[in-house]
């Protein structure tokens, strides 16, 4: 078989599995396949892809994943980040930094205070939501400065 046609298959192959993973981890080896592919139109030479490939796909590693994972704002953004942030809510348990529950606009939401060694909120105070973790709200007791 040409060595073209193995190294398309290669690329081919670690871009399925990173569709199916996407973590820009395979997305690299399947650059570098492609590369090789490119070149093994012109040397059919294994002694010479071979290790342009092993290369390619540690500088692609080293640095075209992180080229491509950069985030631009930096900081974790949550579509309904706005709509919470800063609203007061009532705790419908006690609230400390391990557990809790909270109640926002008739929701029930996990809630934690911010910080480990702030005082525990009693259930049925309001609170200030600081801030969220995916499903879980910061809190502090409203009124606190």
């Amino acid at each position: 078989m040409s060595a073209w046609i193995i190294f398309l298959i290669i690329s081919l192959v670690c871009f399925v599995i990173e569709i199916y993973s996407p973590t820009m981890f395979f997305l690299n080896f399947a650059v570098a396949g492609i590369v090789c592919t490119l070149l093994a139109l012109f040397t059919e030479n294994y002694n010479i892809l071979v290790p342009i490939f092993t290369v390619l796909s540690i500088i692609f590693v080293l640095f075209l994943r992180p080229l491509l994972n950069i985030n631009p704002n930096k900081e974790k953004k949550h579509s309904f980040e706005s709509q919470y942030i800063d609203q007061t809510a009532t705790a419908i348990t006690d609230i400390n930094a391990f557990s809790g529950r909270l109640k926002i606009y008739d929701e029930d939401w996990e809630a934690r205070t911010t910080d480990e060694t702030a005082p525990e909120i009693k259930k049925g105070s309001k609170v200030k939501i600081v801030s969220h973790n995916d499903l879980t709200m910061f809190v502090e007791k409203k009124g606190k400065k």
